[in-house]
């Protein structure tokens, strides 16, 4: 879940990281009922040496290997590989919100429950149709450079993409697991490392059969909202409608209709006359101008007077506080669907992103108690849910909009064999899914490799899965996907 936009919230703490001392791993056998079948597996909680060229070890990455036992002479499962992104985040949110054999109870929309929290049995789990490893980069987790200092080493782009590349070979030399089917699966900057790891790897020999890639970006100037760079006010257009839609906020006639539908008529007037209004710039004036205020406050929610005010040009936190003002309420970052509260209505931007603060205390609690009981790993080291030492110290040197897009285009060149499936939440305003159609548009690829881009919609947000129906039908989808 990547932050660079949001509002300047007080001072963490930066006190540096300390190394966790290896120790071998820890296996703990498992069952999960699905349906009328038990499903039995084994899990591997540990540490994985980084080394130099010198047999050095560097830095760990702490890991976590759900394995269903096969027959000694089957086939070999597929194996996916599993990360979050931040950059600075563990992987917490897909393993315990959507695709490891546990999750966390939230209520069934996502919204927080009640604590104390639960941990309970996840029916949708991608468990039996795949063995799983959840890794967390360096700086997240349990997983620490050996010395506090090396960290800069791994928090780049190029960086990050070496260190977790590494892991997954060396994975797969410890386990022989190199003829199994290869998958990786990553959420919000995890598909910006998922892609730039498929083209990385595959110069290193290793390809994989599918991305699947939740909340994606790759070329980050679709999310930048930066003077000279007018492309993410097009593209979050859509999520504004979709978000003024769910609070009731735009005119009867479209809130009549299904979202989708909505959806697709305002996608069509941002790509093409809103677009075209912007790049016009201060020569847009009279009848023309106020032609396109009025679809922007038909399409966002907005009053007319802020939509001139902000000089046609909606920026997301200003979205955020503005649409249910009147309410005194904010809307989420992460989700829009989620309300926030803050001191004073007047401000121009929240306080914080609601739909975060809603989901932080149940993960970290559960993932706390689940590592130390049911996985029996015990540390008093913390475990970084969300690193904001590793966000903020994050190098991002290629250039001024990071874009690992051509890393993909690249990879899907060299192994036409891979698919990508992408999954968009509607109410996403991290990561918008007309900014991600829009990266799918520019990719350059063959069309003959076309086919192999599917994506699917959810009526929920950045991490879609908390919406207990979405969850379900991502587990559909991925099942159909891998089939």
């Amino acid at each position: 879940m990547s932050d660079e936009n949001a509002p300047v919230e007080k001072e963490k703490s930066a006190e540096p990281a300390k190394p966790v001392e290896e120790k071998p791993p820890i296996v703990t056998s498992h069952s999960l009922n699905l349906g009328n079948t038990a499903l039995d597996y084994t899990v591997t909680t540990g540490l994985m040496p980084l080394k130099d060229d010198k047999d050095e070890t560097k830095a760990h990455i702490f890991y976590m290997a759900y394995v269903v036992p096969l027959p000694e002479h089957a086939a070999p499962r597929p194996l996916t590989f599993v990360f979050n992104g931040g950059p600075g985040s563990s992987s917490v949110w897909l393993h315990l919100g959507a695709v490891g054999p546990k999750r966390v109870k939230m209520e069934d929309e996502g919204w927080m429950p009640p604590p104390p929290y639960q941990l309970v049995d996840n029916p949708h789990t991608w468990l039996d149709l795949t063995d799983l490893v959840f890794i967390d980069p360096v700086g997240t987790g349990y997983s620490r450079p050996v010395k506090p200092d090396d960290g800069k080493n791994y928090w780049s782009v190029q960086g990050d993409l070496e260190s977790v590349g590494e892991f997954i070979r060396l994975y797969l030399t410890r386990n022989s697991r190199w003829t199994s089917p290869l998958y990786l699966a990553g959420e919000s900057y995890g598909t910006t490392r998922a892609a730039g790891l498929s083209g990385y790897l595959v110069d290193k020999g290793i390809a994989f059969n599918g991305l699947l890639l939740i909340s994606t970006v790759a070329n980050f100037q679709t999310l930048e909202f930066e003077r000279g760079n007018d492309l993410p006010y097009v593209l979050f257009l859509p999520t504004y409608t979709a978000t003024a839609w769910y609070h009731q906020k735009l005119p009867a006639d479209l809130l009549a209709r299904p979202l989708e539908d909505v959806l697709r008529e305002v996608e069509a007037w941002a790509a093409n006359e809103y677009a075209v209004a912007l790049m016009q710039g201060n020569q847009l004036q009279g009848k023309k101008r106020a032609a396109v205020v009025k679809q922007l406050a038909r399409y966002t929610g907005l009053e007319a007077r802020h939509i001139e005010q902000s000089n046609l040009r909606i920026q997301i936190f200003r979205f955020c506080k503005e649409l249910l003002r009147d309410q005194n309420r904010t809307v989420g970052r992460l989700d829009s669907r989620f309300k926030g509260m803050d001191a004073l209505a007047v401000t121009e931007f929240p306080e914080f992103d609601p739909s975060m603060q809603a989901i932080l205390p149940p993960y970290t609690a559960m993932l706390n108690q689940y590592m130390r009981t049911a996985l029996r790993y015990e540390t008093d080291v913390p475990y970084e849910i969300l690193s904001f030492n590793v966000n903020r110290g994050w190098e991002w040197e290629r250039g001024k909009y990071p874009d690992t897009s051509e890393a993909l285009r690249s990879a899907l060149a060299k192994n036409p064999y891979m698919r990508v499936f992408l999954g968009m939440g509607y109410y996403d305003l991290a990561t918008p899914h007309f900014a991600t159609q829009y990266t799918l548009s520019h990719l350059e690829i063959d069309p003959s490799i076309q086919p192999n881009l599917v994506w699917a919609g959810y009526p929920a947000g950045h991490m879609f899965y908390l919406d207990v129906p979405s969850l379900e039908k991502l587990k559909g989808d991925v099942r159909g996907f891998m089939g």
